[in-house]
């Protein structure tokens, strides 16, 4: 359970680096949404040590609560690389 929960969590950012590299707008979409699903895996997985009895509720609201804030970011992020593919701003 451990090493899947790193996997999926070193994933996140790992994806999100990977399409900055891309410097297509469009690409750099596609590695975010990855990024979020990856972000849903690791919820998924922690959901699941709770309820196995591996992991505090408290750990796990705290854990949930950093998820959701880099959700929204990351939504965020999506939304802003949308925009600018759509003004036609180039990538960096």
């Amino acid at each position: 359970m451990t090493s899947q929960i790193k996997r999926s969590a070193v994933s996140i950012p790992s994806n999100i680096a990977e399409g900055y590299g891309r410097h297509h707008h469009q690409e750099n979409i596609q590695f975010c949404r990855t990024a979020r699903g990856s972000l849903t895996e690791t919820l998924d997985h922690l959901i699941t040590a709770v309820d196995d009895g591996y992991l505090a509720h408290d750990q796990y609201a705290s854990m949930r609560g950093l998820l959701e804030d880099t959700w929204k970011v990351l939504n965020g992020y999506i939304a802003y690389l949308k925009r600018c593919a759509k003004a036609g701003v180039p990538s960096e």
